[in-house]
């Protein structure tokens, strides 16, 4: 990764364009091809990017921008949309590389995993008379965290999330549209269950008929009464 901190402007031309004006900012060029503009501000998201397949090219500055005390340009262009990111840069203050080999990935800390191994061993906390099927029912779009019935023999697919939002909500409306056409489980109900969730979230899950479970995991871990189903 070469991390460069450049007094600079920032073009970006294609579908969209946009235009960061001349400041001092942070520019990490990392060996898939991307490069990402920073500030020192916005926390983790970066002002622009160029994400990969593309290439960067290093162009001298016309007899214009040279008048305006442009050193040097660099233009990232996508391999597959032609779209441009073009960075003028006036002055470098830091430019160093550095090998960060091989990345392990992401570790979760399982939060997610054991709150379905819980809930699935606690069915009964879904309502009076709920049995498991399953747990990661698997469907053509991927699995449901869990399979239940209620005391009617009705199907029950549950979603569970650390920190319900609109994406969780998104993604159980797409299992319960397909597990719905399938005769041998329809109708299916969704329950939307997390440590926390979102008032946007709980708003759409209710408008589409999903009902929201609030998990305790301390409570959950120690036995102990698990907040209000909603």
């Amino acid at each position: 990764m070469r991390i460069v901190v450049a007094d600079c402007s920032v073009d970006y031309a294609g579908r969209l364009s946009a235009h960061l004006p001349r400041a001092t900012r942070v520019l990490m060029l990392k060996s898939d091809g991307s490069i990402l503009v920073h500030s020192d501000g916005g926390s983790y998201k970066p002002l622009n990017w160029m994400s990969p397949p593309c290439s960067l090219a290093q162009l001298e500055p016309d007899n214009e921008q040279q008048a305006d005390g442009v050193a040097e340009v660099w233009q990232v262009t996508h391999a597959k949309t032609a779209d441009r990111l073009v960075v003028s840069i006036f002055g470098i203050e830091h430019d160093s590389s550095h090998d960060l080999g091989v990345d392990p990935g992401l570790i979760k800390d399982g939060v997610e995993a054991h709150l379905q191994e819980l809930l699935a061993d606690q069915i009964e906390l879904l309502g009076d008379g709920h049995e498991l099927v399953r747990r990661e029912y698997m469907t053509a779009i991927g699995p449901v965290d869990i399979l239940a019935r209620d005391s009617s023999g009705a199907s029950v697919a549950i979603e569970i999330k650390r920190r319900g939002e609109i994406d969780g909500v998104e993604q159980l409306t797409r299992y319960l549209e397909l597990m719905n056409r399938d005769p041998r489980l329809a109708p299916v109900q969704g329950v939307f269950a997390a440590q926390e969730i979102k008032p946007q979230a709980r708003t759409l899950a209710e408008d589409r008929g999903i009902r929201c479970l609030v998990l305790d995991y301390d409570a959950m871990r120690g036995m102990q009464n698990l907040n209000t189903l909603f």
